[in-house]
């Protein structure tokens, strides 16, 4: 049978045997026409060889992201690692062809295989990929994006600037609270670079203020607007006589 497509495959291995598949693995058994889906018949081994998948979920551990089948004169491709069989050790499934498959954690996948099938060489699966052909079969997968978690709601009272316990309460209660705490002592905002700084007089002015207010008064000198002009007049000769001044001429 297929593996469900709701969750990634974590996994993809031989089984020589439907039953020696451990538990949580899913054995391909038949093909999509219902032939027997025994590889190993086609490989000329008198054992068995059947493709098998896990289907644990991305809780489970890394998801499978690509399957590919290649030549045994293939390097292996870097980041892919060779299916395993079940039980092991036991000789290689095929000589000619081997599985490689690519596991990623949930997190750094994008995409992720959901489904693998069997056909003859001659079928065509609509929504499949064709990842290559294995004794006699054709092997098909199914990619799809791997849906990350979305992130918890904020909740709305973190993001209100009212005390915790300001909705049971009056607009009219909220007024008087806000009024009280502009002038509470305690309130940073609510104070000025002179609270606290005590008021005291210069001695250079107890005396005059002790024998009355006319003494302070008779220190003032006043001046008219007449006597700042005069006093702050500047007729400008100098700079007028420059300007005025004609440049050598050229002989």
């Amino acid at each position: 049978m297929a593996a469900a497509e709701q969750t990634p495959l974590t996994g993809v291995a031989w089984a020589a045997a439907p039953e020696a598949a451990p538990a949580g693995w899913t054995v391909i058994t038949v093909t999509v026409e219902g032939a027997a889906a025994n590889l190993g018949k086609g490989f000329g081994h008198k054992g068995g060889a059947y493709l098998c998948v896990s289907t644990g979920g991305a809780q489970a551990g890394p998801v499978v992201t690509d399957v590919q089948v290649l030549s045994d004169r293939s390097p292996q491709p870097a980041g892919y690692t060779r299916a395993a069989e079940f039980p092991e050790p036991r000789p290689a499934v095929s000589r000619k062809k081997r599985l490689y498959v690519k596991l990623l954690p949930p997190d750094a996948a994008e995409t992720a295989v959901f489904d693998i099938k069997l056909s003859s060489k001659s079928k065509a699966l609509p929504h499949y990929m064709k990842i290559g052909e294995m004794g006699g079969f054709a092997i098909w997968c199914k990619k799809g994006p791997v849906l990350k978690p979305s992130p918890p709601p904020i909740p709305k009272r973190q993001l209100s600037l009212q005390p915790p316990d300001s909705d049971q309460k009056s607009p009219a209660a909220r007024c008087s609270i806000k009024r009280a705490s502009q002038h509470e002592p305690s309130n940073i905002y609510g104070l000025s670079a002179m609270d606290g700084v005590p008021f005291t007089l210069h001695p250079k002015f107890e005396r005059k203020l002790s024998s009355g207010s006319n003494t302070i008064l008779a220190d003032l000198n006043v001046k008219s607007l007449a006597d700042i002009e005069k006093e702050y007049n500047y007729t400008f000769v100098v700079e007028r006589t420059a300007a005025a001044r004609l440049p050598p001429s050229i002989c």
